[in-house]
């Protein structure tokens, strides 16, 4: 998430690596040092706060409108997760994710037993919350149910802004909002569908991460009016 008001500094724990199903090793994370490439950024993938792995998210995934299910997916998941923590710490871990997630898939997870949910919780390379890692599960499976009626949960979670991404023109960051009316609409269709974690400062975050809403600011490098295409994923 990097919204408006959850803006946190804090670099997050060391992403892990897992030698067996049962053997969790955790890897320290080296920070690489940045060298400023002359590009105009956003303000919270600058400065002392961000990173290579940060700079990276900024450059090439946030905001980049994201059609694939498991994809989607995967966002609905991490932003859940991230909620009370900061986004580096969520990117930190989403290789372990990937991994105690089967990848995303969706029909996978909503598959996952009780007693796998279970051992999720001794992996120090996730975010060790029961609610968050057994939401999973429970999203991955009103996922499914909303993927047989609309077709795919990008044709469902898209129309919610018409199937196009909303661009917006801020110039700093102080004017960027935590939620907007959409994201209260998106918010409660959600929870009327069985998920959880998807507040509405969640979803804002899950829309600005997948494309639907452009927050880049103006003066930054990715804002489509500074570049001569508009990226796409």
């Amino acid at each position: 998430m990097v919204g408006a008001a959850a803006i946190n500094s804090s670099l997050g724990p060391s992403m892990t690596g897992t030698t067996s199903q049962s053997t969790k090793v955790a890897t320290p994370r080296i920070k690489v040092e940045l060298i400023d490439d002359g590009k105009p950024r956003c303000s919270w993938a600058t400065g002392r706060s961000a990173d290579l792995l940060y700079r990276r998210y900024h450059d090439e995934e946030w905001g980049v409108p994201l059609h694939e299910d498991r994809r989607l997916f995967e966002f609905i998941v991490l932003e859940g997760a991230q909620a009370g923590l900061s986004w580096r710490t969520v990117l930190g871990k989403r290789d372990a994710y990937r991994l105690a997630f089967h990848d995303f898939d969706i029909a996978k997870v909503a598959a996952m037993s009780d007693a796998h949910l279970e051992e999720l919780l001794l992996d120090p390379g996730l975010i060790r919350n029961r609610l968050k890692i057994f939401s999973a599960r429970n999203n991955a499976r009103a996922a499914l149910k909303l993927i047989e009626e609309f077709g795919s949960l990008d044709a469902w979670l898209w129309s919610h802004v018409e199937g196009e991404p909303l661009l917006n023109h801020w110039a700093s960051h102080q004017e960027v909002p935590a939620t907007s009316g959409i994201s209260d609409a998106l918010s409660k269709a959600l929870h009327q569908r069985g998920f959880r974690f998807v507040g509405s400062t969640i979803m804002y975050a899950f829309m600005q991460a997948t494309g639907m809403i452009n927050d880049h600011l103006t003066t930054c490098f990715c804002h489509p009016r500074n570049q001569k295409e508009t990226p796409r994923a």
